[in-house]
């Protein structure tokens, strides 16, 4: 339970970064998600999940 509650943390981190960094790209990174068709946007989430599952696997070796 320590490692989920250590992974969530590093990307609201990581997250929370990108919009300290680059707060204007990220509202144009919005606008365009807002104008993606939902079936783009669900691909691309399977797609992210499915290779963050395969990294950790390959991590935890």
């Amino acid at each position: 339970m320590t490692e989920l509650l250590t992974a969530l943390a590093l990307a609201v981190a990581i997250e929370g970064i990108a919009y300290a960094l680059f707060p204007d790209a990220m509202k144009r990174m919005m606008v365009s998600v807002l104008e993606q068709p939902s079936g783009n946007l669900r691909a691309a989430g399977l797609l992210a999940a499915s290779a963050a599952v395969v990294a950790i696997w390959i991590i935890r070796g």
